[in-house]
């Protein structure tokens, strides 16, 4: 990367409380690919934030981390969105925390997803990211990330050991830092 381009920003988020999460794990190794490419990245912790249960409204003057979460997507051009699968789909806590946003927040924004499972890989929490970023004009790189039987994939200090994993995660980085920076005309 020439140093005189303008970085991507991009922000993930984690849909996991779980500590020892392999999707923060996941999310964690995405991010690092996307930093050796020249970007610029912020990790929003959802354990970290207080934030409420969305009930529809705009204001959450009670919850700071609200405008927090808002802000730093706003100024994002990007996203890596990190879930593990529960029940067939996202976890509650990523979907409400996208709940909190809106279209001011996520339209033109370009997403990368990341799906983690302990059982058989599948794409059912992906397909429902996409459904969920295309509602609110978000562009969604097609590379994405399903992670099954995640307990083979990092050993027991959390240390990525698949080969392939890693190759896909280095595909998937690259095409969201590329395409951020086409899709938001970065130079």
């Amino acid at each position: 990367m020439s140093l005189n381009k303008t970085m991507v920003k991009i922000v993930g988020i984690s849909g996991s409380l779980r500590d020892g999460s392999y999707s923060a794990r996941a999310l964690e190794e995405a991010i690092d690919r996307a930093r050796k490419l020249g970007a610029e990245v912020e990790l929003l912790d959802l354990r970290q934030l207080s934030l409420p249960f969305c009930d529809g409204g705009d204001e959450y003057p009670d919850y700071p981390d609200v405008e927090k979460l808002r802000h730093a997507v706003r100024s994002a051009d990007g996203l890596i969105l990190a879930t593990p699968e529960y029940h067939g789909s996202v976890s509650g806590v990523l979907k409400n925390a996208l709940d909190l946003l809106s279209f001011e927040h996520l339209s033109g924004k370009v997403a990368g997803t990341i799906s983690v499972l302990g059982g058989q890989s599948n794409n059912n929490a992906l397909n429902d990211l996409r459904v969920i970023l295309r509602w609110v004009h978000a562009w969604v790189i097609p590379e994405q990330v399903a992670i099954g039987q995640a307990w083979k994939a990092f050993d027991n200090d959390g240390k990525l050991i698949d080969e392939k994993l890693s190759e896909r995660l280095d595909t998937f980085a690259r095409s969201l830092v590329e395409n951020t920076r086409k899709l938001r005309s970065i130079e």
